[in-house]
């Protein structure tokens, strides 16, 4: 089998094999297919596509490429949770114990943020102490224990995709609908639980930028799902603004528990509530969405879901007095008001902006090796729909570095729309998937 005849077969449109894709997928995590070779057949693919049967092969053959997790020996129907990615996006950070104070074992393998703010690993890391790279056995005792854990990928989940992705990345290949559900499904599949819910983004601060491309992805990740016999739903959610109020990383762990001690924005606790829904519904607690829903604003207002959020901090060595005392967090030096230099409504808050601006700051990371800084960020003081005065706060600047603080507030400006007429709040879900 020689990989120029696969490239040629590609090129030409015709359908790969599952034997085929398997041969790739191994020959290049083995390191005897070289990067050229794969390079030309990530462009084929952009090009010419993969059905839904190729698509399906090169998700498991990613999947089988490393370690699978076997979770059976949890109790109940275990549940993840994968967001595509977004700005102020703290979800899991409150999603996850009002889930598990439910009764719903969550099992979250999740990774490191790369671009505007760390990831969930990162932001949890806020708490002194707090252990993000649990072995196996730790991993599945404590979701037995406590119905939560929350761990890194272990590096032999799905290499395959570690070595496929940095190729994408420097290939222009990263955004291919085939490429795309199978970085994501097969890592979601090796990480062995019995459903998925996706938070599939869609909007100016996100992966996706238009609900056609947004629902093809979930479409095409959902039938992947039920394709490997789980238990799956995609919900499409807007990022044309910054989700919540906070962005960057100690400021959205704040949010996160006040969220939790039930004073969260609503456009979080919308995307939380219609996500935790649909998995209360896959664990077969509760089968209506509806009473799903009040089971969990029965579960924050009874202070049990802030409870689950302290427990899980200590299960995982993390300083909870953190949680309970939030003036522990460290501020930023400097916080500077950007105002708005109109009357009227604001019409726009651009959220891949505001995204790059807290990443100038030092909130987010450009390469991996880069340190978060993790105080810096920007707290929201008006959204999209909201009435504001010349003069009044957009939002706040959290900054450490003086010199840093014109260019986020230039970036700032340039993504923020204010005009006389009035404005609707955005709608916070776009479409479902199931």
């Amino acid at each position: 089998m020689r990989m120029y005849d696969l490239i040629e077969k590609k090129k030409l449109g015709e359908e790969l094999s599952t034997q085929e894709i398997y041969h790739i997928v191994n020959g290049y995590t083995n390191g005897e297919i070289p990067d050229y070779q794969i390079s030309a057949l990530l462009m084929a693919i952009y090009f010419r596509g993969m059905n839904v049967r190729e698509r399906y092969d090169l998700t498991m053959a990613m999947r089988d490429s490393g370690d699978i997790l076997d979770l059976s020996s949890i109790d109940g129907v275990k549940i993840d949770k994968h967001s595509t990615g977004g700005v102020g996006d703290k979800v899991t950070l409150v999603l996850g114990p009002i889930i598990a104070s439910i009764g719903v074992p969550v099992a979250k393998m999740s990774g490191r943020g790369l671009g505007h703010t760390g990831g969930t690993i990162d932001k949890l890391e806020a708490f002194p102490g707090f252990n993000g790279a649990l072995s196996e056995e730790a991993f599945i005792n404590q979701v037995n224990n406590i119905k939560i854990a929350v761990t890194g990928q272990s590096k032999n989940l799905a290499p395959a995709d570690k070595k496929l992705y940095a190729l994408r990345d420097v290939t222009a290949t990263v955004d291919e609908i085939s490429l795309i559900t199978g970085s994501i499904m097969s890592k979601k599949l090796a990480a062995g639980t019995d459903a998925i819910v996706l938070d599939v983004t869609v909007g100016d601060g996100a992966f996706m930028k238009t609900k056609e491309k947004a629902l093809e992805l979930a479409k095409s990740m959902v039938d992947i799902g039920k394709r490997a016999d789980k238990k799956i739903a995609a919900v499409l959610t807007n990022m044309d603004e910054p989700l919540g109020f906070a962005v960057g990383n100690n400021l959205e762990v704040i949010e996160a528990i006040n969220a939790l001690k039930g004073n969260g924005p609503e456009d979080l606790m919308e995307v939380v509530y219609e996500l935790g829904s649909q998995m209360i519904v896959f664990s077969e607690i509760e089968t209506d969405k509806a009473k799903a829903r009040k089971l969990m604003e029965n579960a924050v207002a009874d202070g049990s879901a802030f409870n689950k959020f302290v427990e899980f901090i200590q299960a995982q060595g993390g300083d909870s007095s953190f949680a309970t005392d939030i003036s522990k967090f460290e501020p930023a030096k400097y916080v500077v008001p950007v105002e708005a230099q109109s009357d009227g409504y604001v019409h726009a808050l651009k959220a891949e902006a505001f995204g790059l601006a807290s990443m100038s700051l030092g909130g987010g990371r450009e390469t991996f090796e880069d340190v978060i800084d993790m105080a810096v960020g920007i707290v929201l003081n008006k959204k999209v729909g909201d009435e504001i005065k010349k003069g009044e706060p957009i939002c706040y600047i959290h900054s450490n570095d003086e010199s840093k603080i014109k260019n986020a507030m230039e970036m700032i400006n340039s993504a923020t729309v204010i005009a006389p007429e009035k404005c609707n709040h955005m709608d916070l879900i776009i479409d479902i998937v199931e």
